[in-house]
């Protein structure tokens, strides 16, 4: 089942709008390099997660996985991406997904995908 949501309710952290503010400061530089996209991928279950290093696309539209990224060293962006990525999407089953900066439209999302476990249970008399 899919649910989009458009805006988060909840204000963000001040680390997070920090980071938020220095990834929108870099747009019009990413901008002149070519750069349409800018994202970081996380995954995580059993309380342990990752997040990717940071790629870079000139794709006229964001898809993960589907476009190569372009060789552009985005590495001063990681720590701020980091910043967004989801709290608590290691735990349990874990989760997974992207935050990514579309650069024309000078937008972060984040997109959280959630792993669960989910049983059936059957009770009869013979």
């Amino acid at each position: 089942m899919e649910q989009t949501q458009q805006n988060n309710d909840e204000p963000l952290e001040p680390q997070q709008a920090a980071a938020k503010a220095a990834l929108l400061a870099e747009c019009a530089r990413l901008a002149a390099a070519g750069i349409t996209f800018v994202a970081v991928h996380f995954d995580g279950y059993g309380d342990d997660g990752t997040t990717e290093e940071v790629k870079c696309y000139d794709s006229e539209w964001y898809a993960s996985g589907e476009h190569e990224s372009v060789k552009y060293d985005g590495s001063h962006l990681q720590e701020h991406f980091e910043a967004l990525v989801p709290f608590g999407y290691e735990n349990d089953c874990g989760g997974f997904g992207d935050v990514v900066l579309d650069v024309a439209a000078r937008k972060v999302t984040v997109e959280r995908n959630d792993r669960f476990e989910d049983y059936t249970t059957t009770t009869y008399e013979v």
